[in-house]
């Protein structure tokens, strides 16, 4: 459903976790990321706006026919770091 009110910090972050359990496609992280990221008048932290861009482009292929250019082990870690950052 899209209210168009922009999202949480745990909206973005609901994401990293959907797409590393498998409930979300990384074109589905993409284009939920890229409808914000393309926004225009949208105030953001400093956190939102590094996760989202960082979702924003997730489902792009390494250019050699198979696999991501971030793969899941990176994608975790940068589950972990807006994780960290949340927490300072």
């Amino acid at each position: 459903m899209d209210t168009g009110v922009q999202p949480t910090l745990d909206e973005i972050e609901d994401r990293f976790v959907g797409l590393l359990a498998g409930r979300l496609t990384r074109d589905e992280a993409d284009r939920w990321a890229a409808r914000w990221v393309v926004r225009d008048g949208i105030v953001w932290d400093d956190l939102s706006w590094w996760a989202l861009t960082h979702l924003y482009g997730i489902d792009l292929p390494t250019g050699q026919g198979d696999g991501y250019l971030h793969d899941d082990e990176q994608v975790r870690a940068w589950l972990a770091e807006l994780r960290k950052r949340r927490a300072r």
